[in-house]
């Protein structure tokens, strides 16, 4: 009976894969899409990353048991995202520290930096197009900044009345949401790292700020997520407020716990709620245009999200999950702090054929 040890835990194997693989061609031929038929989709939900298989590409947790392998490394409970050079980063609430998934090379990694570059509770992050390292952290009350080797520069702030929640790193400049003194303060990126002003230009009126949590920068306005007032306010470079989206309340269009923002090269403006547990997008004039997401029953779904970015680089990497019905325009990740999901993978698209079938 001896060969019993060995039959039965290899028959199991092959039932795991089996299930496995079929559960995944399911996802292939049946895609979750948002709006749903009949309307035109425009969000596909294409995979989810929650530990280092998906990235290394060691799927079967059973093969790994059996083989003596060791087990896969776990995002815990991720918050800020960002990509670049076929890497994305996640900043840890739990690793005082990072998660950092490279594609390329399919590797998974921790980045827990000791003594001048140490993290305490890090937030939200950017990677610059030089491929520096900003991470804003809350609890150590400062942005820390790091080079492409990953190695210290320098940090932004530091007060104790300081609080940074988000950085965005572009056009000469460094912003930097601070939550505790409502404001942008925005430095010079260069050796001097100084500060030159701060954003609303005017802090009182329409354009006054409450709780800023989260920031995108485009090459003409500045949008700002003020959790404190429930919208998403827009400023140009200078400061001054041009415009303010959503408020607060249950509707289409309206907010409750509005944090992560990103906007498409169109203007599209995509604004997280982890109350809603979904995404709303929102057009250069401020019209809602759709929603997608949801409290989490299944693969799409979101659990208490925290924060959105968009890539336009890195479509190679998921491009096997986009249906064969749809051509993939740019990437849309998501972070999830709780759930089975941690990192959702949405993918802009549009039909092939237009005429449709």
């Amino acid at each position: 009976m001896k060969w019993l040890k060995f039959v039965f835990p290899i028959a199991l194997l092959a039932l795991f894969s089996s299930c496995s693989k079929k559960a995944y061609q399911q996802q292939s031929a049946e895609p979750i899409v948002y709006p749903s038929p009949p309307d035109t989709a425009r969000i596909q939900y294409l995979t989810s990353i929650s530990t280092s298989y998906e990235v290394e590409g060691q799927r079967s947790k059973f093969g790994t048991f059996l083989a003596g392998q060791e087990p896969p490394k776990p995002i815990l409970k991720p918050y800020g995202v960002a990509m670049a050079g076929g890497k994305i980063y996640l900043c840890d609430l739990d690793k005082e520290g990072l998660e950092i998934l490279d594609f390329a090379n399919k590797t998974f990694s921790y980045f827990i930096p000791k003594g001048l570059g140490k993290l305490k509770l890090p937030i939200n992050c950017f990677v610059d197009s030089l491929g520096y390292l900003y991470v804003a952290d809350s609890k150590r009350k400062q942005v820390v900044i790091y080079n492409q080797n990953l190695e210290y520069v320098y940090s932004l702030g530091g007060s104790k009345e300081d609080k940074p929640t988000d950085v965005f790193a572009a056009y000469g400049k460094i912003w930097v949401a601070d939550v505790a003194n409502s404001r942008i303060d925005v430095y010079q990126n260069d050796s001097t790292y100084q500060l030159l002003y701060s954003i609303p230009k005017d802090n009182k009126g329409k354009g006054r700020i409450f709780q800023p949590t989260n920031i995108y920068v485009t090459p003409d306005r500045v949008y700002v997520s003020d959790f404190g007032e429930f919208n998403v306010k827009i400023y140009d470079h200078a400061g001054n407020h041009l415009q303010t989206i959503g408020s607060y309340g249950r509707g289409i269009g309206q907010f409750t716990r509005p944090k992560g923002i990103a906007v498409d090269r169109e203007g599209n403006l995509y604004v997280v709620d982890a109350a809603f547990e979904n995404i709303q997008i929102f057009d250069r004039q401020g019209r809602l245009l759709m929603f997608f997401g949801g409290s989490y029953k299944g693969p799409g779904d979101m659990w208490l999200p925290a924060k959105v970015t968009i890539s336009y680089e890195g479509l190679e990497y998921f491009q096997q999950f986009v249906h064969e019905r749809y051509k993939l325009k740019y990437l849309v990740l998501v972070t999830n702090n709780f759930g089975p999901d941690r990192l959702n993978v949405y993918g802009y698209i549009e039909e092939k054929n237009t005429a449709g079938k």
